[in-house]
């Protein structure tokens, strides 16, 4: 499996790097939390192993960030913060599972397996389709006929909440509240978004998905009817 290891005490990662490739798995380390974020956001992982305590960015933040772009890899924090609390509140962040050191690397392997069997179970209840349009929440990987589409992070949280919602139709302002939240553009971003989402995911395909339903907001739908 692909595991990422996000851990700025560089002897404790370079011994996890060893031990877990030793026993045959691919991993990458990141030695701060901005870099770990980049890393976990731009390549699929099985896996993710989560310090705390990072420099630059700390592993809560961090790991309220990867649920929030729904990323879903599964997410083993081990640290030093032993406290009830500490570990209630790793988990609650969306973590699945908390380790304090010092760590026993045959259970750290082994609970990271069992982390990505549960995963991989759950993993075909990830995937989000609208006739030929596939979306897998988990791997954030989109496909239509097959063929991969390139989407940036704003325009997959539209095209996500549209396939999640189809074949509703999802109001311009609930879209605005769930990208933007309390902070939107004052410009009119939304109209450019799907604009380019439409662009991705519609225009090289004969069968249109995306519907504008005027003064309303927008459904994604597979049939012939209602285009506009």
């Amino acid at each position: 499996m692909n595991v990422l290891i996000i851990e700025d005490h560089a002897p404790l990662a370079a011994n996890l790097v060893d031990y877990l490739s030793g026993v045959g798995h691919i991993v990458d380390a990141a030695p701060d939390g901005p870099t770990g974020l980049r890393l976990a956001s731009g390549k699929a992982f099985d896996a993710i192993v989560l310090d705390l305590g990072l420099p630059g960015l700390d592993g809560i933040e961090l790991c309220r960030r990867l649920r929030a772009d729904a990323n879903h890899v599964p997410i083993l924090v081990m640290t030093a913060r032993g406290e009830l609390d500490d570990r209630i509140l790793g988990l609650d962040c969306g973590a699945d599972d908390y380790l304090v050191k010092p760590v026993k690397l045959r259970e750290l392997d082994a609970r990271l397996r069992a982390l990505v069997r549960r995963s991989q179970g759950r993993a075909a209840s990830s995937v989000l389709r609208v006739g030929d349009l596939a979306l897998d929440e988990r791997t954030m990987q989109v496909t239509r006929q097959g063929h991969p589409l390139s989407l940036t992070r704003m325009d997959y949280r539209i095209l996500q909440l549209l396939m999640r919602e189809s074949p509703a139709i999802v109001t311009r302002q609930r879209l605005q509240d769930e990208i933007w939240g309390d902070a939107p553009p004052e410009s009119d971003s939304l109209r450019s978004h799907v604009h380019r989402v439409r662009r991705v995911v519609d225009q090289p395909f004969a069968r249109p998905l995306i519907r504008t339903v005027i003064g309303v907001g927008y459904r994604m739908v597979d049939d012939d009817a209602g285009q506009d």
